[in-house]
């Protein structure tokens, strides 16, 4: 099928492009453990599969120079899992560069630009090598590796053999209760299927039995399992109701000189043509879909999906089926969602505002309807946000490939360690983590890191340390990024600062102040420009996408140490838990996630001392006060701390305040409404919400009140001096 006979495939691009995607980071991921030694045969084996299932695709929609460079790629691959050739780092680093080159060939067939037409030739090169006599180490155990590329392998030089299976169900077949997609699945799991489905015997529409079989399929299966397993997959159907033929394929179809099988990429299996009137091309009509991932029709067959590389091991070693199911929903239609939750939430509190006015005792079925309407509210909010909730770990798994890259070129050793890779987070938070993450990993190797000989000298391993963490705490998730250098030279900072004119000269500025000018725009210590650094963009970046998502940035540094960059972001951007504090006549909402405790203190634990300010005394612990009131210019709100209430709050860094408020209202869920969008940043304010009453409520965000607090007591002191 083409789009000049009139079909549009726009839809089946986009799929196919997506699955590219998801394959070359599962690819990359995999190969990045094949690299450092920890990787084993069924991750090359994944490998091949990702390449293989990118190739049957582009072969489906004719991307040629797709298909050649994909081809050459498999074939490669094919001989390392197949031990006619050797796995050494140079054929790991080799896998990388082929890796790019392919999402290169994809990205240019998605956005249909024409690439260079040596485009990844010296790869291709290299690549066709590792299947050459003498082009690549080749395995001792394996002299018939050595004969001419023309010469066919034996078959029993490899444990995989190639099977074509005949699969002709009778009429009364799904009467029995055997479903042919659960054995199409299970034969899935085994290897490499492709799939061509036979509707010579379908009838018209309106002769159809929706209780018969008309169907039929030619498998082709790459596979290491014997012909008895494949056999036993068809157990329950084979006599009585189904005629099966199972044949083992011996050749190559393409010819690639290793007698290895190219099942149907360039020479389809010849199928009875569909009667008229049948459907339309393919089986894409909703008549049978075999496999979720496959694309069938009567004249060419495209490759179904392997198994997923996570799950790939198990289901080779039991050869049993793997049950998955997944839907494929664009993030707009997650977004409107998100928001049709966050309405309800509104209408769910305006509801309850609504019946605040009645007693429990006159109205017992109102209320309990409105407690099993919160019930289900939440329940639906934290389904939605599940959908939306993704993994770090495909954040995560391009570092390991930056931090070699960059330590190679800048001639230093360092050793990257991950924690944390399986934390979720919203995916639009996600989505703004790549580029402070590559820039903060940047900055470590390039800023961070020592040369091996001041490593030495400093009496330090000559490997350095890079940590990558990330893990939720107090409702937010942390990213941290760590390393064990020389830290920041906060006198060359202040110097660049001043000259810079970002600080005035002889201004008195705290190691946590010297160390975040570090993200000011065009600030930058390094010593001559280069392709790593210089230009003074990269932490202005992070701080920037950082901030746009309601997150922050922690530095800790300590001189020939190291230095900590802590991110702290929310985990959704849509619906979160508060509690609604009352301050003179305005309303806020205060995460539910910092609050530690609430409490009227008594006169003998409230106090003020010098320098320090108020405090409140908590079990033998000094907790700082600070008055909201005076933060955001709040009139006729209550100021004497034994007369209204102080809510002890924790901050990302651990940091515990008290924070004064005339009442508490109530513990509710609310809806985000970012007022850097719909308004203008606001300092102390993480976003606002909108009540049950219709009012605006700001959320408080607890680490800019702190340092608003600081602040306050600075010029408190300078007022008093």
């Amino acid at each position: 099928m083409s789009e000049d006979q009139g079909y549009d495939l726009s839809q089946f691009k986009a799929t196919y492009f997506e699955e590219c995607s998801e394959l070359l980071a599962n690819a990359e991921e995999t190969i990045a453990r094949l690299q450092d030694g920890t990787g084993t045969d069924e991750d090359l084996n994944a490998v091949f599969r990702c390449v293989h299932s990118i190739k049957g695709g582009g072969g489906a929609f004719a991307f040629d120079d797709l298909v050649r460079f994909a081809h050459v790629f498999e074939t490669a691959l094919d001989a390392l899992r197949s031990g006619r050739a050797e796995m050494s780092p140079h054929v790991a680093d080799l896998m990388v560069r082929g890796n790019d080159v392919l999402g290169d060939f994809v990205r240019a067939a998605q956005e249909g630009i024409a690439l260079a037409p040596d485009h990844g030739d010296e790869v291709l090169a290299h690549l066709s090598a590792i299947t050459a006599p003498g082009g690549a180490p080749v395995a001792a155990a394996k002299p018939a590796a050595a004969a001419p590329a023309a010469a066919p392998v034996a078959a029993q030089e490899t444990p995989y053999k190639t099977y074509r299976i005949r699969f002709v169900p009778t009429p009364a077949m799904l009467k029995t209760g055997n479903d042919p997609l659960l054995m199409i699945r299970e034969l899935a799991a085994m290897g490499d299927l492709e799939v061509v489905t036979d509707r010579s015997r379908l009838p018209s529409l309106t002769e159809m039995d929706s209780q018969a079989s008309y169907l039929s399929w030619t498998f082709t299966l790459l596979t290491d399992k014997s012909k008895d397993l494949i056999r036993d997959v068809f157990e329950f159907v084979e006599g009585d109701t189904a005629e099966i033929s199972i044949e083992e394929v011996i050749g190559a179809v393409e010819g690639d000189g290793w007698g290895l099988f190219e099942p149907l990429a360039t020479a389809p299996l010849a199928t009875e043509p569909a009667k008229a009137g049948s459907g339309g091309e393919g089986d894409g009509w909703g008549l049978f879909e075999p496999l979720p991932e496959a694309t069938a029709g009567t004249q060419q067959a495209a490759p179904a999906k392997a198994p997923a590389a996570a799950a790939a091991p198990a289901a080779m070693a039991s050869g049993g089926p793997v049950h998955t199911a997944s839907i494929r929903v664009d993030l707009d239609k997650v977004d409107r969602l998100v928001n049709m939750v966050g309405e309800l939430v509104i209408t769910q509190a305006m509801l309850g505002q609504q019946a605040s006015g009645f007693s429990v005792e006159s109205h017992p079925e109102l209320f309990q309807g409105l407690q099993e309407l919160s019930h289900h509210t939440r329940e639906l909010q934290e389904s939605v946000m599940a959908i939306r909730a993704q993994p770090v770990k495909a954040l995560f798994s391009k570092a390991p490939r930056l931090v070699r890259d960059l330590a190679s070129k800048l001639g230093k050793q360092a050793r990257l360690v991950m924690s944390g890779e399986n934390t979720e987070v919203d995916k639009t938070v996600i989505e703004q983590l790549s580029d402070p993450l590559t820039h903060l990993i940047r900055n470590a190797l390039d800023h961070g890191l020592e040369s091996p000989e001041e490593r030495i000298a400093a009496g330090k391993p000559v490997e350095g340390t890079i940590h990558l963490g990330a893990q939720h705490r107090s409702g937010r998730i942390i990213i941290e990024i760590t390393d064990d250098g020389r830290g920041i030279d906060r006198k060359r900072v202040l110097e660049k600062a001043v000259e810079k004119g970002l600080v005035e000269r002889g201004a008195q500025l705290t190691d946590e102040q010297i160390d975040m000018l570090i993200f000011a725009p065009g600030f930058s210590t390094a010593a001559a420009l280069s392709d790593v650094s210089g230009r003074g963009v990269g932490m202005d970046v992070v701080r920037k996408n950082i901030q746009d998502v309601g997150g922050r940035v922690v530095v800790q540094s300590t001189p020939g140490a190291g230095s900590r960059f802590i991110l702290s972001l929310p985990l959704t951007l849509a619906v979160m838990d508060g509690m609604l504090l009352a301050i003179g006549r305005e309303r806020y909402v205060l995460p539910l996630t910092n609050i530690v405790e609430s409490l009227r203190p008594a006169p003998q634990q409230a106090r003020t001392l010098v320098n320090v300010g108020d405090v409140l005394t908590l079990r033998g612990e000094y907790i700082r006060l600070i008055p909201l009131h005076e933060l955001f210019g709040i009139k006729n709100a209550i100021t004497d701390p034994t007369r209204g209430l102080v809510v002890v709050v924790e901050t990302e860094g651990g940091d515990r305040i008290g924070v004064l408020v005339d009442e508490l209202l109530g513990q509710q869920q609310v809806v985000i409404k970012s007022l850097d969008s719909n308004f203008r940043p606001v300092e102390g304010i993480s976003a606002a919400t909108i009540l049950g009453d219709g009012r605006v409520a700001l959320i408080l965000d607890v680490g800019a009140i702190r340092v608003m607090g600081e602040r306050l007591l600075g010029h408190n002191a300078e007022a008093a001096a």
